[in-house]
C-alpha cells in the first residue's frame, strides 16, 4: 500500500469517526470518571458526586448495581453506597458500559438488526467475563465491558456507510470469502475494529479497551494487553457461532492458537462458559436495553 493511499484512507476513517460524534457522544461525566479511576488521590466521594450529576446515568448504575449480576446482599439505594460497595474500578466499568450503550441508543442503523448486534455483544461480554473467571478473576468486569464494546465500530459503519458495509457482508457469503474484517479492508480500506478503536481514543477510553477493540480479530498484534485481547478474541469467536451450549472442538478452529496458551484455557472451559453466559444473557439484556 502506498503512503498516499494509506494517508487518504486514514483521513476517511477519521472523518467517519468525526461524523458519528455529531450523533453519538459519551457523557462528560463518563469521560471524567474514566480518567480518574487510576488516580490515587481521587476519593470514593468524588466519584459518587460526579456520577450523581447525571440523573440518567445514576438510574442505570443503580439498576445494574442492584441486579443479580453483582449478587449484593443488601439493596444499594445511593450512588455513594454503590461506589463504596463495588469499588472504584468496578463502578467505572459499570459507568463505561452503560454510558456507551446509552450513547448509541436510538441512532438509526442499517444492514442488520440492532437487537442482533447488541445480543452478540452482550453474549461476547458475558463469555469473556466467564472465561476470565477461570484463571484471572480480577479481570471479570473489565472483560465484560470489553466484550460488550468490541464491535462498536460496526455501529458507526452501519450508520454512516451502510452500502459499503453491506457489500463487504455480501462478499463473505460468496465464493472463497475472507473473514468480514478483511473484506471490509478490501471494500472500504479499513475495518470495524480500526473504526471502533479510533472512536475509543476520541472518547479517552482506557488503554485496555482500545487494544481489545482494535485487535480482537488479530490478537497477535496486541502490545500491552495480550491476555485481555486474547480473552476477547476467544469470546468473540464463540459468540459468532450458532447459538448452542454444545460446542465441539472443530467449532473453535478460527481461534488463534497462541490465545489458548496465553489464557491457559481449554475447549472444556469454553463449553462451561457458554452454559453460564446463556443463563445470564436475557437478564442482562433487560438491564441494559430495557425501554
Amino acid at each position: 500500500m502506498s503512503g498516499t493511499t494509506a494517508a487518504t484512507q486514514n483521513i476517511e476513517l477519521n472523518s467517519l469517526v468525526d461524523d458519528i460524534q455529531g450523533l453519538v457522544s459519551l457523557p462528560e461525566v463518563a469521560i471524567k470518571i474514566s480518567s480518574m479511576v487510576d488516580d490515587p488521590n481521587v476519593s470514593v466521594d468524588e466519584i459518587g458526586e460526579l456520577i450523581s450529576q447525571d440523573p440518567a446515568l445514576t438510574v442505570r448504575v443503580l439498576a445494574i448495581a442492584n441486579s443479580p449480576f453483582y449478587g449484593l446482599s443488601a439493596e444499594v439505594s445511593t450512588i455513594a453506597r454503590a461506589v463504596t460497595v463495588l469499588g472504584t474500578k468496578q463502578i467505572t466499568d459499570v459507568v463505561l458500559s452503560t454510558a456507551t450503550t446509552s450513547a448509541f441508543a436510538g441512532i438509526p442503523i442499517h444492514v442488520i438488526s440492532v437487537d442482533d448486534f447488541w445480543y452478540h455483544s452482550l453474549y461476547c461480554g458475558l463469555l469473556a467475563q466467564e472465561l476470565s473467571s477461570k484463571h484471572n478473576p480480577p479481570l471479570r468486569d473489565s472483560m465484560f465491558v470489553a466484550g460488550l464494546l468490541h464491535d462498536i465500530g460496526h455501529l458507526v459503519m452501519f450508520n454512516k456507510i451502510p452500502e459499503l458495509i453491506h457489500d463487504a457482508l455480501l462478499r463473505t457469503v460468496q465464493g472463497e470469502s475472507l473473514p468480514l474484517y478483511m473484506e471490509e479492508r478490501e471494500v472500504i480500506g479499513f475495518d470495524h475494529a480500526q473504526v471502533g478503536a479510533a472512536l475509543a481514543r476520541e472518547w479517552h477510553l482506557p488503554a485496555y479497551l482500545i487494544e481489545c477493540i482494535e485487535f480482537h480479530h488479530e490478537p497477535e498484534k496486541a502490545q500491552d494487553f495480550k491476555l485481555e485481547v486474547s480473552l476477547i478474541h476467544i469470546a468473540n469467536a464463540v459468540a459468532a457461532l450458532p447459538y448452542s451450549d454444545d460446542i465441539d472442538e472443530s467449532d473453535l478452529q478460527s481461534i488463534d492458537d497462541a490465545c489458548w496458551k496465553i489464557t491457559d484455557l481449554t475447549p472444556a472451559d469454553v463449553q462451561q462458559a457458554t452454559v453460564t453466559a446463556q443463563e445470564k444473557i436475557n437478564e442482562m439484556k433487560n438491564i441494559y436495553f430495557s425501554k
